[in-house]
């Protein structure tokens, strides 16, 4: 029993370093969502719009810039969702893991206190 404890427990650790990490790209995808948002408003305000390419900066179609960059956080905000929606459903399995684990620590602990009275008995006996 103890060891199926420390198996749960593992697990918990485990998942909570993946949920560490989805936060962490989760928080990259944001930035990155934000920074577009940000060029998008200044493309819409501009007159002229440019692209850098390698070590030069050539003049390039607002409107194509403006449609590759709203397909780009497009598909950004598609991660930011999907990472979401996993980091839901490991928050989920570490509390249904820990629920398990207290289950079975409160099923540990009338056991014992049986075993207790019991040997208390023999003593007074």
């Amino acid at each position: 029993m103890e060891q199926d404890i420390q198996e749960k427990i593992g697990q918990i650790q485990l998942i909570q370093q993946n949920l560490q990490n989805l936060a962490t790209q989760r928080q990259q995808f944001q930035l990155q969502q934000s920074e577009l948002e940000t060029a998008l408003k200044e493309l819409r305000q501009a007159k002229t719009s440019y692209r850098i390419i390698g070590n030069i900066m050539v003049a390039q179609d607002s409107a194509a810039l403006i449609r590759e960059l709203s397909e780009k956080q497009e598909t950004v905000g598609v991660r930011v969702t999907t990472i979401e929606k996993q980091e839901a459903k490991l928050k989920e399995k570490v509390e249904e893991i820990q629920k398990e684990v207290l289950a079975t620590l409160e099923e540990s602990k009338p056991a014992k206190k049986h075993k207790e009275s019991t040997h208390d008995v023999k003593k007074t006996s």
